[in-house]
């Protein structure tokens, strides 16, 4: 079960991703469910996107509400 933190930072990396903030707990457990991944671009920077899984996830919630 997703807390309401992990799903408001599920909403923003899927519609803003680079509006994140790096260090945010609820990336960590994200992360460890493996819904989010962090990508290394070509330019150095780094930059969260949702997983197959993640995104799965973001459509089922966006389907029920």
């Amino acid at each position: 079960m997703l807390s309401p933190h992990e799903f408001a930072t599920l909403l923003l990396l899927q519609d803003a991703p680079h509006q994140m903030d790096m260090v945010r707990d609820e990336l960590d457990a994200l992360l460890e469910r493996q819904l989010v991944q962090l990508e290394n671009l070509a330019s150095g920077r780094q930059l969260w996107s949702l997983t197959a899984s993640g995104d799965s996830t973001m459509k089922a919630i966006k389907r029920y509400s």
